[in-house]
């Protein structure tokens, strides 16, 4: 949804029009000065609705389900990274929301007004902001509780109170990072597309300023604690003598993956688009269509991360599976299904989502 204006430097003034304005950057050095994209928007509208429709099912299904654990079959949040995964759940799943709007811009142009399209661009960026910050969140968590068990029991009352605290520093910080999608975003009246219109100006300052945020702080810096925490963590496991270390072990490396995997590939596309503003090294038609068609696919690859969730951080633990077991048999009992049957209760057993733990293990 990064999509960013075009300009001929021969034309060199500081005014635009929207007929100055492509779907993505791009600046072709041939006698016009400018890059034919209709294979692209043609790739796009074949490539990018039914995939973004994908993700929001299956990811508003397995968030919903989240949401509904946490709000009726847990009768209240009893640590820390309860209250970050169910911020997390929420967060996915009002990004969710606003793929139904992006899969209808893909296929059809932007059906919708200008304030929709500035509001759908601010809500998009502020939940990408949002979920990163809770993963981080979620990561140092596991490394207090973990490898400072004595601490983060004797602390459970205020660690709590903190992450309520945190939750909302989250959220403030999203809606900050997300001004520059509020201010930018317009629809554009060539080709009835909402897209990312910077002022030309200022050379690109300012285009260059926001893809080096969002970069920064929706990718690298929340890498960094993630890797530095999970390190931390497996050599404390490491050290421990149990079965249980290397359940933990497998569940650290697919939330590290699911992350680097998802991610990666399309914040390397943002850097190179901010590379390409600061100083416009691709000046070939057809190498630029072919940078703006990886873009959408490694676009695409990130939103799946929203779906993946679910799956890494709730449903491979044993707790979640117990939890989700008890609200089907209670949806079955709502439906008549087993009538007059006593819902069998399953023994608790130990999970890394109490603070009280006396094994390090990561089962949620």
């Amino acid at each position: 949804m990064e999509q960013f204006i075009t300009y001929d430097n021969d034309m060199g003034t500081d005014n635009f029009t929207d007929e100055m304005i492509s779907d993505t950057t791009d600046y072709d050095s041939g006698p016009s000065g400018f890059c034919d994209k209709e294979l692209v928007r043609q790739f796009s509208k074949s490539f990018e609705p039914p995939l973004y429709w994908i993700i929001f099912v299956v990811g508003a299904l397995g968030n919903l389900l989240v949401v509904c654990i946490f709000t009726t079959v847990r009768n209240r949040l009893k640590t820390m990274t309860d209250v970050y995964l169910l911020n997390l759940a929420v967060a996915d799943l009002l990004f969710l929301g606003t793929l139904p709007f992006w899969a209808t811009n893909a296929s059809q142009g932007w059906v919708f007004s200008d304030v929709i399209c500035k509001g759908v661009s601010a809500v998009y960026k502020i939940n990408f902001f949002a979920s990163m910050l809770l993963l981080t969140c979620i990561s140092v968590d596991r490394y207090i509780a973990i490898v400072h068990v004595t601490e983060a029991h004797n602390y459970k009352n205020k660690r709590m109170f903190f992450s309520k605290i945190t939750c909302v520093f989250v959220w403030f910080a999203s809606c900050l990072l997300a001004l520059p999608e509020f201010l930018f975003a317009k629809v554009k009246t060539a080709t009835m597309q909402c897209v990312l219109v910077y002022s030309i100006s200022d050379d690109n300052r300012t285009k260059v300023l926001v893809l080096s945020l969002e970069i920064c702080v929706g990718f690298l810096l929340p890498l960094l604690v993630i890797v530095i925490c999970y390190s931390v963590i497996i050599r404390k496991l490491m050290q421990a003598r149990n079965f249980e270390k290397h359940k933990a072990l497998k569940v650290i490396f697919a939330v590290v993956a699911a992350f680097v995997l998802s991610q990666l590939p399309f914040n390397g596309y943002l850097i190179i688009e901010a590379a390409q503003a600061n100083n416009a090294t691709i000046t070939e038609c057809d190498i630029s269509r072919r940078l703006d068609m990886a873009g959408q696919i490694v676009k695409c690859l990130a939103y799946t991360h929203c779906c993946l969730n679910p799956i890494l951080y709730v449903f491979i633990g044993v707790r979640f599976r117990r939890d989700l077991l008890n609200l089907l048999q209670r949806f079955s009992s709502c439906l008549g299904l087993l009538e007059n049957n006593k819902l069998q209760q399953v023994p608790k057993r130990p999970s890394v989502m109490s603070d009280t733990d006396t094994t390090p293990v990561f089962s949620l």
